[in-house]
């Protein structure tokens, strides 16, 4: 399974998002040096989720949640997740 593939499947397991969009920008980065050693593609990602679990949190509480869902991730093969984490008021 695709990397996107298994952040969307732990993200919709653990949160029931009412929205989900995650963007893989592995492309815009591939010439940089910190890309040096790390597998093309699948490295960065832009995510916007929108869920129930967000409501009443600040706005590091929500990014802490969604990096503790994603930490396998994040400690491997993906380098950066950009977050936008919405309950569904806003």
């Amino acid at each position: 399974m695709s990397i996107a593939g298994r952040i969307t499947d732990k993200l919709t397991a653990a949160l029931a998002p009412l929205r989900l969009e995650l963007e893989d920008e592995s492309a815009r980065h591939a010439g940089h040096a910190a890309m040096k050693g790390l597998a093309a593609g699948e490295t960065h990602f832009r995510l916007t989720v929108v869920s129930a679990q967000f409501a009443g949190l600040g706005r590091l509480q929500r990014q802490r949640l969604v990096n503790r869902i994603l930490a396998e991730e994040l400690a491997g093969p993906v380098h950066a997740l950009a977050i936008t984490a919405l309950a569904p008021d806003e």
